[in-house]
């Protein structure tokens, strides 16, 4: 890097880079962690609104939901500004998503550390009393929700106001400005803000769930085993989750500190470290909706239903097909259209057939054919005579030995 921008403090994602190769790589991590992140997202969320729509929705699952749309608004939005940004050697997306772009990444993060601690706290809840459900109003959810949503968008944003585009050594770059009045103010924001949305609410999860796990290890006689199980593996997915965050964000913060705490004459982060650090982070949202799938059975019965829901049409039942045959005689149902002719040929006439051939047609089990309506009409033309027969099969035979011969 240039040493004219060694000491600039870049935003966006800006790092001015001399060398291609590098450039592709960390767009090419970046395209990846996208694709895994939108598909697994987007089933975590598809399983939780079909549970919704089912009417199996529950604090966890909208929490969980919360989570999973951070992950998904992060990889739609910021990620692909990421990967622009460093595989170009200028800023040239605009005074707008340069000021918004850090701002936005770091609401969305904030949002997910809060929903965690929220998470846990409800996950200890549970394991308290696993038979009873934690059933929270509607309303309650919802404004939890919009707290987590506003405290993050708040704490974020300093860097709204001081990040914007400036033409520094004959090229348009992303940097934050910070002037001298606020210099203050903004050492302090560099070190409060990862306590406050880092390690407070990374604290505060890891105590609500060692206090989960420690009451998941207690058995009394009135629990029932299923339910302790499923509080465990509760406890254990959300706690997954919580760790991974924390290590895969860990290198972002080291790398946030060492920016905004850079002295005069001395080293300044390694652009490569910066990149990969920013690449783990959003690596979170790839990592978050695997560990759900792998570790929750709930979840993989949810995608299993899900599945059969889309995939699966069903199709109109043979019931279906005979009463709408019946309702209008016009039209015949295919499969009986399929059949070869001399299936629907009628057979010899044998007693008590009449009777059972109109129950048929009344039940629509056999659609009335013009050819058989014709064969019916002609038998009731015979001579009452012949109807009033006491024993017709005897005649029957005769006509058929005459026919014979």
């Amino acid at each position: 890097m240039n040493v004219s921008f060694a000491y600039l403090h870049f935003a966006g994602g800006y790092l001015p880079s001399d060398s291609k190769d590098w450039r592709i790589t960390v767009l090419a991590l970046l395209v990846a962690v996208c694709l895994v992140g939108f598909v697994g997202n987007l089933c975590v969320i598809g399983i939780l609104l079909h549970s919704a729509w089912k009417g199996r929705s529950s604090m966890i699952h909208s929490l969980i939901l919360n989570l999973s749309l951070a992950d998904l608004s992060l990889l739609l939005f910021s990620a692909p500004v990421r990967a622009r940004a460093y595989s170009k050697a200028v800023w040239d997306l605009g005074w707008f998503v340069c000021k918004s772009s850090d701002w936005f990444i770091h609401t969305c993060m904030a949002a997910k550390s809060l929903t965690i601690i929220a998470a846990a706290k409800v996950c200890f809840m549970y394991t308290r009393n696993p038979a009873k459900q934690v059933s929270i109003h509607n309303c309650t959810i919802l404004s939890i929700v919009v707290v987590i949503w506003s405290a993050a968008s708040l704490l974020a944003l300093p860097e709204w106001f001081f990040s914007t585009t400036r033409h520094h050594a004959g090229v348009d770059m992303c940097i934050m400005d910070v002037p001298a009045v606020a210099e203050d103010f903004m050492s302090m924001f560099g070190k409060l803000y990862p306590l406050l949305v880092f390690c407070l609410p990374l604290l505060f999860a890891s105590f609500y769930f060692w206090k989960a796990y420690s009451q998941c290890q207690k058995r009394t006689k009135t629990q029932n085993l299923r339910n302790q199980i499923r509080s465990k593996q509760l406890t254990v997915m959300l706690l997954s989750i919580a760790i991974t965050s924390a290590i895969l964000w860990l290198p972002e913060w080291t790398a946030w500190l060492w920016v905004w705490h850079l002295k005069a004459g001395g080293p300044s982060p390694p652009q490569g470290f910066i990149a990969l650090s920013q690449v783990l982070m959003f690596s979170i949202s790839s990592a978050n909706p695997l560990i759900f799938l792998v570790m929750s059975e709930e979840f993989r019965e949810g995608l299993k239903g899900l599945w059969k829901w889309m995939m699966t049409k069903n199709p109109p039942t043979a019931s279906e097909s005979q009463e709408t045959a019946a309702g209008n005689p016009e039209v015949l149902p295919s499969n009986v259209l399929s059949l070869p002719s001399q299936i629907l040929t009628p057979e010899k006439e044998k007693p008590g057939s009449l009777s059972s051939g109109k129950e048929n047609a009344e039940k629509g089990e056999i659609p009335v054919l013009p050819d058989v309506e014709q064969f019916w009409h002609e038998r009731d033309s015979v001579p009452s005579a012949q109807q009033n027969d006491p024993i017709p099969w005897e005649h029957e035979e005769q006509e058929t030995g005459d026919c014979d011969k």
